[in-house]
């Protein structure tokens, strides 16, 4: 059925785009029609499930070693020489920092220009509110640029870039393919949204110290570090989540505001307020006052407490599944088994308010500093943006959780939670099912399902093992399962910068290209991730951006990547196809789909939208020179190229 519809889907898309006819756009027809893959058959599957599509040389080197050894190697990632891909991603200084660090070099404007005290000299982007014109906000852009610059900062637009710059980088070019894979799929399965907030600051750090680190090796633990990675404790609002009637004051601040809330605020306490903080009688009022107001603001509010919103997702999205037979109850006791999971500065406060009092303004000068009041460094629970237990705000008191009482107290409370989820036989079977939906095919038999869950709950959770056990198994190399899976978008991007041999240092058009084919790193708002099945990927729409970004890498139509078709120079129509086919599918091609390609050769392909980017968003990595003209390349080559990069064939694996 799925077949269907995406052969129907392909014929729409692509007769608008190309006016091929729809019997050239059938995805059963390269269905092998062997009881059982021959050689090379297998050898192709595998490459293009655990890798992102194979490049020739790929093709030659399993021949050579077999499937049994590619397969062990590429498990043993960390016994790869990736020197190579190292190389290419070294720039993105991101990936070199901690949370504080990137939090204190890439600052929120607005938090910036406050602590600087050059709020008021720069025009506020909402333009439409107070009247601000398109030159107010060039000028306010350009003005920021400069402070940043000047102060050796970097405007947090320069994060998102480097993220999405790293994950293709090392997807296309790196030698550990598999961990490349993993590293997606564990993104999805964790994922967390990067337009949240400040999730986006925490972001190289939770691929690095989280996904990279624990892509291929045990769930437990990898579930222990995403539960208390910033990330993810920003995006479901855990860090806010105190245990009722357990909200404790804190700091000065908040043992003023206690006692003017009781009305035991005495003279001596004015005086060592006044004393200690450098204040006036009169700001000791005005704060008072204010402090008053808020009180009062907060009355009308519902009080702070548990959120349930991580005890949900950790439960249906991250380990026993939506069917995995846990209650409201269960997801309530989560809650209290993680109240206290927080982060310490999660919005970079302090870090911004260092920087502020140390920010030079265009001409040199030193701005008038609002004063701010920080606790010393020593007496922080954490580095800002790091995590940290706080213990007042911690549920005190048994858990229940499936029938088992516990009580380890503290933090050991959610280890212990995680625990028992992560061993957990209906975890084995959601993680069963979802890595073979997403390397054998989109409806699995239960029987695989069943035996991949085996092996999982008697390694106790070792994703090698847990994998070898499905790369193995009769199943994954079943006929039914050969060209069975639609490509995502990401990986249709990555597998035909594979695929062509091109080059790229990932600059802002590929990453708009690579938007509009609807799949950007950390790009999905929903917990569940992108999704990977055919039916939420094949439409007209997203069939016509998946031609379009065929030609445009094609052609060499996207700046900052370059692809040398000239070893097709002089070639037939016939040879260029025969060519390309084993360069870019394997050898295999359906007789409609080449029969198609023919008789297009000798039409034009159409105009294709290619965004221009935004250079303040340029990645930070090596630059490139690259030819944009349309008539450098043999024409006919970059037809055949596009065409078959194009094709229903390409886009299954």
């Amino acid at each position: 059925m799925a077949a269907d519809l995406i052969t129907k889907i392909y014929a729409s898309a692509l007769s608008l785009l190309l006016v091929l006819p729809s019997a050239a756009l059938g995805f059963d027809t390269l269905k092998t029609s062997r009881t059982q893959l021959s050689a090379d058959q297998k050898s192709l599957h595998l490459l293009n499930r655990i890798t992102y599509g194979p490049r020739p040389a790929d093709i030659e080197r399993i021949r050579r070693i077999g499937t049994a050894r590619f397969l062990e190697e590429q498990l043993n990632a960390s016994a790869i020489d990736d020197t190579a891909a190292e190389k290419r991603v070294a720039g993105l200084e991101i990936f070199k920092m901690d949370n504080g660090e990137v939090l204190a070099k890439y600052p929120q404007p607005n938090a910036l220009l406050r602590a600087s005290g050059e709020l008021n000299n720069f025009p506020q982007p909402n333009a439409a509110e107070n009247g601000q014109t398109a030159a107010d906000l060039r000028e306010r852009r350009e003005k920021l640029r400069k402070l940043y610059e000047e102060n050796g900062l970097r405007l947090p637009a320069r994060i998102q870039p480097q993220i999405t710059a790293n994950r293709v980088l090392r997807a296309a070019y790196s030698e550990r393919q598999l961990q490349e894979v993993m590293v997606d799929f564990w993104q999805n399965h964790f994922n967390v949204f990067a337009g949240k907030g400040v999730v986006r600051w925490y972001l190289a750090g939770y691929e690095r110290d989280v996904l990279r680190k624990h892509a291929l090796g045990n769930f437990s633990e990898m579930l222990k570090a995403t539960a208390k990675h910033p990330a993810m404790l920003f995006y479901l609002d855990n860090f806010q989540s105190v245990a009722p009637n357990n909200v404790q004051p804190r700091g000065a601040q908040g043992r003023l505001a206690e006692a003017v809330k009781n009305g035991t605020l005495t003279p001596q306490m004015r005086e060592r307020i006044k004393r200690n903080q450098g204040i006036t009688d009169a700001q000791l009022e005005e704060r008072i006052s204010r402090i008053r107001q808020t009180l009062k603001q907060a009355e009308q509010r519902p009080q702070r407490g548990l959120n349930e919103n991580y005890a949900r997702e950790l439960m249906e999205l991250h380990t026993l599944g939506v069917d995995g037979g846990y209650t409201q109850d269960d997801i309530v006791e989560v809650a209290k088994a993680f109240s206290g999971w927080t982060i310490a500065d999660p919005r970079g406060t302090r870090k911004i308010a260092e920087i502020g009092e140390k920010v030079k303004t265009a001409d040199g000068s030193m701005p008038e500093r609002r004063v701010w009041q920080r606790r010393p460094a020593a007496q922080l629970p954490a580095d800002s943006g790091e995590f940290y237990f706080n213990e007042r705000q911690h549920h005190k008191g048994p858990i229940m959780l499936f029938g088992q009482k516990i009580q380890e107290g503290g933090e050991r409370d959610g280890l212990k939670v995680l625990e028992i989820l992560a061993s957990h036989p209906s975890t084995a079977k959601f993680i069963a099912r979802k890595l073979a939906v997403k390397f054998v095919n989109d409806t699995p038999k239960q029987e695989l399902v069943d035996r991949v869950a085996a092996a999982f709950l008697s390694s106790k959770g070792d994703i090698k093992a847990t994998l070898r056990t499905l790369f193995t198994d009769r199943e994954f190399y079943a006929t039914e399962n050969y060209r069975a899976k639609i490509k995502t978008p990401f990986e249709l991007a990555i597998s035909s910068v594979r695929a062509v041999g091109a080059e790229t240092n990932v600059g802002p058009q590929f990453i708009s290209l690579l938007n509009k084919l609807g799949e950007t790193p950390y790009g999905y708002q929903a917990p569940t991730g992108y999704p990977d099945t055919a039916e939420d990927w094949v439409n007209t729409g997203a069939l016509l951006e998946r031609m379009n970004f065929a030609i445009a890498i094609s052609g060499n139509r996207i700046r900052g990547t370059r692809v040398n078709l000239s070893s097709y120079a002089g070639m037939s129509d016939s040879s260029l196809l025969d060519i390309a086919v084993v360069k870019l599918l394997g050898g295999e091609i359906s007789p409609a789909t080449k029969d198609s390609i023919l008789r297009q050769m000798e039409q034009p392909l159409p105009e294709v939208s290619i965004p221009d980017g935004n250079d303040a968003d340029e990645p930070m990595v090596r630059p490139m020179r690259t030819q944009q003209q349309r008539n450098v390349e043999p024409p006919k080559a970059f037809k055949v190229v596009s065409l078959v990069l194009g094709s229903p064939d390409f886009q299954r694996q």
